[in-house]
């Protein structure tokens, strides 16, 4: 119990610092746009109705953005430029900051622990495992880059038919 304390509460100190400099990057970014070419459309009526929105009701995306891969980053950065307000966004970043710190540790802590007495009373298993948890991590990986790429591909296939 008491890794699992120990590892959440330094879980919970390096998600505050990990999303709150994502927020701030965000804040100092939208900052700058406002003061480049892009103010005019920033100005604009469905821009101001967005900007809004997100400094309203976007503390729950916040929060929940915690329990997801890949969204948390992009939920923090907007929330940011979008200046939510540091009232409504310190008590998501406090609550998903927890969740996600909690989340992390207790798996965390149970997969290693069921890796180290796997090594530990059948070595041969414990590799076969580590590598099949390789392998699938590797494959989400090549998966995801070729989905990129191929997007990509396909954005500048539609650019190039315009032009």
């Amino acid at each position: 119990m008491e890794k699992v304390v120990l590892t959440a509460a330094g879980l919970y100190v390096i998600v505050l610092l990990r999303a709150g400099g994502t927020f701030a990057v965000g804040w100092l970014a939208g900052a700058g746009v406002r003061r480049s070419r892009l103010a005019e459309r920033m100005s604009s009526a469905p821009f101001v109705r967005t900007e809004q929105a997100i400094q309203r009701w976007g503390a729950p995306v916040v929060a929940l953005s915690f329990l997801t891969v890949g969204f948390q980053t992009a939920a923090n950065f907007l929330a940011g430029t979008m200046r939510m307000p540091l009232p409504r966004y310190l008590p998501a970043l406090f609550v998903g900051g927890a969740c996600w710190a909690l989340v992390y540790a207790t798996v965390g802590i149970g997969v290693l622990e069921v890796l180290s007495r796997l090594f530990a009373e059948r070595p041969a298993l414990g590799v076969a495992a580590v590598v099949a948890l390789l392998a699938v991590v590797l494959g989400v990986v090549v998966y995801r880059r070729r989905r990129r790429n191929a997007a990509s591909a396909a954005a500048r296939d539609a650019a190039a038919d315009e032009d």
